[in-house]
């Protein structure tokens, strides 16, 4: 079985293939502070019924990347992928510097170039709100970042003296009658109308349409807001994207670990 793992900045989502199935999920908190042994025991007890034969791995956590890498080489004796702009990702990254583009960001588009007609627009609702664009060519040719749902409540919270610490939840009107649905309001109906408003920008700036996918956490909760809806919701966009990349690279990878 093929263990994806895509390490974000508040979750490490854990993704377990069978071929092209996907057969378990889990969700571990970013945790800088654990040890590598710590990380090899929760791998050990998550993974106990499983045989890992392989595994790759999206971070955007420097911190993290080593130490996972290692803690799941160590448990299931393999040799883990790390996804960076540098190993084949089956679509031209045309940026003005592929470098600085996020694993996660590499992943939603290899999974919308191959899932998903072209062009394609991937909004992920993580700790960041992103988009992510692959042109008519197949050409991952940018994108825009924006703080998420999550990052702004606790933003509006922490630099302000009394606008109260509130959680994600439905937003019952535009207009908030109370100081936590005027805050829901801004913040969800807010992300809402600012995706609507980018998505018909970034088309212009296309010339044409394109497939607009959603993936992460939020994005059935957006969705209610939305002039246009979303043409397709796909939470693990990510984990399928890495799922792809992984077949299109293991072959490398196998051949590197026999290398003494």
């Amino acid at each position: 079985m093929l263990l994806t793992t895509d390490i974000g900045n508040t979750s490490i989502t854990l993704g377990l293939f069978d071929d092209a199935a996907l057969v378990e999920e889990f969700r571990l908190a970013s945790d800088k502070d654990l040890s590598l042994e710590e990380y090899e025991v929760l791998l050990k007890s998550l993974f106990k019924e499983f045989k890992i034969d392989g595994c790759i791995i999206s971070s955007v956590v420097e911190e993290l990347t080593e130490k996972f890498k290692n803690a799941v080489d160590n448990v299931f004796k393999l040799n883990s992928i790390v996804l960076t702009s540098e190993i084949n990702t089956g679509v031209k990254i045309a940026l003005d510097n592929p470098k600085e583009a996020g694993a996660d960001r590499i992943a939603n588009v290899a999974g919308a170039y191959v899932l998903y007609e072209k062009p394609t627009i991937v909004v992920d609702f993580g700790t960041a709100t992103s988009f992510d664009i692959v042109n008519e060519n197949g050409e991952f040719v940018g994108g825009l970042i924006a703080p998420g749902l999550n990052l702004q409540l606790k933003s509006l919270n922490k630099f302000t003296s009394k606008l109260p610490r509130i959680d994600v939840t439905l937003s019952n009107s535009a207009i908030g009658h109370n100081t936590a649905d005027a805050i829901l309001s801004g913040v969800i109906r807010g992300s809402a109308a600012m995706i609507d408003g980018l998505v018909e920008q970034c088309e212009k700036e296309l010339g044409q349409k394109a497939v607009v996918v959603a993936t992460g956490g939020y994005s059935g909760l957006i969705a209610n807001y939305l002039k246009r809806p979303f043409d397709f919701i796909n939470p693990t966009l990510t984990l399928e994207g890495l799922r792809h990349l992984y077949y299109l690279n293991a072959a490398t990878a196998n051949l590197e670990s026999t290398v003494f």
